[in-house]
This record gives C-alpha cells, sequence and structure tokens, in this order.
C-alpha cells in the first residue's frame, strides 16, 4: 500500500471539495471523516495511559505499530472494497495533531488547505450559526500556525500547502500540481467528481446542490464563494477578524 495520505485544514476551509477530488482518482480512497486519531494519542502520552500501559512490556514503537495497524486497516479495507490502491483521510481536526498523525504513519503526506480567514467566518456563520463564526476568528489562525509550523519539519515531499482561492480559480493548475506532488497520474475526472459516486452524507449533496443554483453554475468547482467576506461579513465579526486573524491573514498575503 503506498504511502497514506491527510487531508486537513480549517474547518468550512474547501477540505470537503479536495476529499471529493481525491476520491474521485482511480487510485485514491478518501472516506468520511474519521476524528478519533488524536483519542488513541493517550494509550503511548506520559500524562494518560502510558505509564499504566507500559507495564505489559511492549515498548512505545510497538503501540504505534498497533494504532497504526488499526486505524490503517480500516482505511485500506474500505479503500480495497472499492477496488483503490492508496487511502486518504480527510479531518480537518487533524491539522492540531500533525506530530501524532505522522508518528504513526512516518511516510504520509500531508496535505494542508488554506482559505482567506474572512470567508472561512463568513462560512462558519452560515453553517454552524453566530457563535462559532465569533470562535473561528481565534480558531482559523491557530488551525494554520499549528499546521504550517509543523510542516516546515517535514522533509521535502511530505507537506503540500493548497490555497482554496487558487483551486476554484485554476483548478486544472493547482490540482496537477497537488497530484504531482502525491506521485498519482493526472486524471481529468477529478474535475468532475460531483459525477462520482461518494460515500457522503444526503445533507452534503443537498448543500451542494443549492450552491451551485445559487452560483448559476452545474460545474462541480467554481469560484463564486471567494471573497463573500465582502459582502456578507457584518461590522462586529470585522472588528474580530482584525484583531485576531488579521497577523495570519497579513501573513498569508490576504490583502
Amino acid at each position: 500500500m503506498d504511502s497514506p495520505i491527510f487531508l486537513v485544514g480549517c474547518q468550512r476551509s474547501g477540505t470537503t471539495m479536495l476529499r471529493l477530488v481525491l476520491d474521485s482518482h482511480s487510485r485514491i480512497s478518501c472516506g468520511p471523516e474519521t476524528r478519533f486519531l488524536p483519542d488513541l494519542r493517550r494509550i503511548v502520552d506520559e500524562r494518560r495511559d502510558w505509564p499504566r500501559l507500559a507495564r505489559f512490556g511492549f515498548p512505545r514503537e510497538d503501540w504505534l505499530r498497533r494504532i497504526g495497524d488499526f486505524f490503517g486497516g480500516v482505511h485500506a479495507d474500505y479503500a480495497a472494497g472499492r477496488g483503490k490502491a492508496r487511502w486518504a483521510d480527510k479531518t480537518p481536526l487533524y491539522a492540531l495533531s500533525l506530530d501524532f498523525v505522522t508518528e504513526v504513519f512516518p511516510d504520509a503526506q500531508i496535505v494542508h488547505v488554506i482559505r482567506d480567514g474572512r470567508d472561512v467566518v463568513v462560512s462558519h456563520r452560515k453553517r454552524f450559526g453566530y457563535w462559532s463564526a465569533v470562535k473561528c476568528v481565534v480558531k482559523w489562525p491557530r488551525y494554520i500556525r499549528t499546521a504550517r509550523a509543523f510542516g516546515a519539519t517535514l522533509p521535502s515531499g511530505r507537506y503540500h500547502e493548497l490555497r482554496y482561492e487558487e483551486a476554484v480559480g485554476d483548478p486544472d493548475k493547482t490540482l496537477k500540481a497537488l497530484f504531482e506532488f502525491l506521485g498519482e497520474p493526472w486524471e481529468e475526472g477529478v474535475l468532475e467528481y460531483a459525477d462520482r459516486p461518494h460515500d457522503v452524507a444526503g445533507k452534503y449533496t443537498v448543500e451542494a446542490d443549492r450552491r451551485r443554483a445559487a452560483a448559476g453554475t452545474d460545474a462541480a468547482i467554481y469560484a463564486s464563494r471567494v471573497g463573500t467576506y465582502r459582502r456578507e461579513l457584518d461590522p462586529f465579526l470585522r472588528i474580530l477578524v482584525r484583531i485576531f486573524s488579521g497577523p495570519m491573514l497579513k501573513e498569508l498575503g490576504y490583502r
């Protein structure tokens, strides 16, 4: 089995779109979010279960291997059942646990999706409510700072950043670069992921259809949601974004 792929990024940054792009490739399976991998960390955490479990006499490396066999086995069996040779996991939350992810899977390739934090705040408000948008002004830079800092420690070929705006603005160029990073051949069909079968919740299909209708397009990838903050971010959220997200926006080159 080829190296596993972990697709991460702050929620509402386009990770679902990229998940379906990956899942549309003939060699890659990217199933539903798992979310539970960090929970297994307590097994080898000195502050949690490790002092007790170490009494079994198995080294920490053995426990990490067992975690990898369990977690990777679920994905590998799922991929094989769909005729795929390689598995990917899209769980935004893992952006905060990449150190453990790569400890369990030392050869993992990390794809970090980054979107303008102002649009991410707008999307949080629409999807999760106003209080979620307020918290997002702190969450968004924390996710990006944590993932980028760890990504900088990885060798070449292990960490790839992808801007949402570039993915929807020039999908051919951006996604070809993604698959080149992954070492996979380019397939035009990944751009039409909506025509492929995926294991997604029914609510996603409804929401995706609604968004395409609002954008006046039937394309799977479209750029109409870029810059929505200009018309949909209220004065209070604008102030919070400037205070808490401003430095990261500047660091990333968002104007």
